[in-house]
């Protein structure tokens, strides 16, 4: 694809008029013959940074795999996959990852792609079956390539860098500066880009409070309840706020407190299967669901927008923890709140320096509900059904105004959508008479 077709695009489908300077920075490196090693911290368009690259030194679509990416999340696959088919029109992007069907992704296979996004267990469970051939691979992009060692996938990639006999071009991208890179990816004299200082631009656009706890000894629960109330104050609706636990026991039992005392949480860890945390991260993104209890699995690789605050509940356990943790707020050009909340007398590690103190008012926990609802649909992509498909619904045959209607997110085998709260029985009443694409289909509310 020509620079200017690429930059087209990107007004098209992200609203982008102007690149930031690492996407700048990354097309100038992608003149040179030279691999690129990219070094960027979380929240700083890193995947538009290295997607335009690719698509400069893509060929003509041709049915067979022209690039790889390798990412250590199956929500970094999803989340870089939806750029490369907004942005690649005219290519058949697959995705590899645990979690769902695996008859899904050999089917998807049998049409040879030409870019695949995978995560490294999978990719290399799909060469041990032969089902991928990867020696037409010409670009090979490892992302977030600090959090595949971290997880331990050296000896896939070391696996996939095996089969890869034919590639031209490698884009390595970290959040952190690697010890030192093995001799088995092969970089050929790589031009280094090194943006890890933008973290001091997002502290300048981020206030850091220090909140001590109201309840006596070390359980925080109340005041972490009056801290979300304070925040949602003078709100014209709850601000997004995501709340960081360092254990998925604590996650639990914070999200239990959270939904008795009324509040509209949604929870994420990693014990939770991919398809409850794919509808928890699109319930927080879609509004109805504004408060996000996380693990550190948060911290990185999901595509979260808007959020406007983070509370540490848990103090953070290293300082590269604590960044990316606040680097959920602050993106590209926002400004954003951290909240750590200690119990008294609790030591503050030195991470990072206090801005201001936040006293917390005793008084009565707030039900905040966001006056909005998601909905499961059992149908998605693979049976045919669009984001269109639900919104037609949605407005002719139940009758709801688009203006009562939020996000639609539609997977390979299910979807979900966001209305106005009042429209609930309509919609459920609706579902056992109408059809949605010329079916009957089960509608649930989450």
């Amino acid at each position: 694809m020509k620079e200017k077709e690429i930059k087209e695009r990107l007004l098209e489908k992200f609203g982008i008029t102007e690149l930031n300077n690492i996407q700048t920075a990354m097309l100038q490196a992608s003149s040179e013959k030279r691999d690129i090693v990219l070094l960027s911290p979380t929240g700083t368009g890193k995947t538009i940074a290295f997607v335009m690259p690719v698509l400069k030194k893509l060929k003509e679509a041709d049915g067979r795999i022209q690039c790889l990416v390798v990412v250590p999340t199956r929500e970094l696959v999803i989340q870089i996959g939806e750029v490369f088919r907004a942005l690649a029109a005219n290519y058949k992007v697959t995705l590899l990852y645990g979690g769902h069907k695996v008859e899904d992704e050999v089917n998807s296979l049998k049409v040879t792609p030409e870019i695949v996004v995978s995560t490294p267990g999978r990719l290399v469970d799909h060469i041990n079956r032969r089902n991928v051939n990867l020696l037409t691979v010409r670009i090979l992009v490892l992302d977030e390539y600090d959090k595949c060692i971290e997880l331990g996938f050296e000896d896939d990639l070391k696996k996939i860098m095996a089969k890869l006999k034919n590639v031209s071009r490698i884009i390595l991208t970290s959040a952190t500066r690697p010890k030192e890179l093995p001799e088995f990816l092969k970089l050929k004299d790589p031009v280094e880009l090194d943006f890890t200082q933008a973290n001091s631009d997002v502290a300048d656009r981020t206030t850091v409070y220090r909140v001590e706890s109201v309840d006596e000894g070390h359980d925080k629960l109340r005041s972490l309840g009056l801290l979300l109330t304070e925040l949602a104050k003078g709100k014209p609706s709850i601000p997004r706020t995501i709340i960081f636990v360092n254990h998925r026991e604590s996650a639990e039992r914070v999200y239990g407190y959270l939904k008795k005392e009324g509040i509209d949480a949604v929870l994420y860890h990693g014990a939770l299967n991919q398809r409850d945390r794919e509808m928890a991260v699109a319930r927080f993104n879609n509004g109805s669901s504004p408060i996000l209890v996380a693990t550190d699995l948060a911290a990185r690789g999901l595509d979260i927008k808007g959020v406007e605050n983070v509370v540490h509940y848990h103090q953070a356990l290293t300082p590269e923890v604590y960044t990316h943790r606040n680097g959920r707020t602050s993106r590209v050009n926002e400004e954003g709140n951290v909240y750590i909340l200690v119990s008294p007398g609790e030591k503050l590690k030195d991470f990072g320096k206090i801005d201001r103190e936040f006293k917390l008012t005793d008084g009565e926990v707030a039900r905040l509900r966001s006056g909005l609802l998601t909905f499961y649909v059992n149908a998605g992509k693979k049976e045919k059904v669009s984001k269109g498909d639900i919104l037609g619904f949605l407005t002719k045959e139940v009758g709801i105004p688009g203006s009562e209607i939020g996000k639609i997110d539609v997977y390979d085998h299910y979807s979900i959508f966001c209305v106005a709260s009042k429209e609930k029985e309509r919609i459920l009443e609706a579902q056992r008479s109408k059809k949605l694409k010329g079916e009957r289909r089960k509608i649930s509310l989450l």
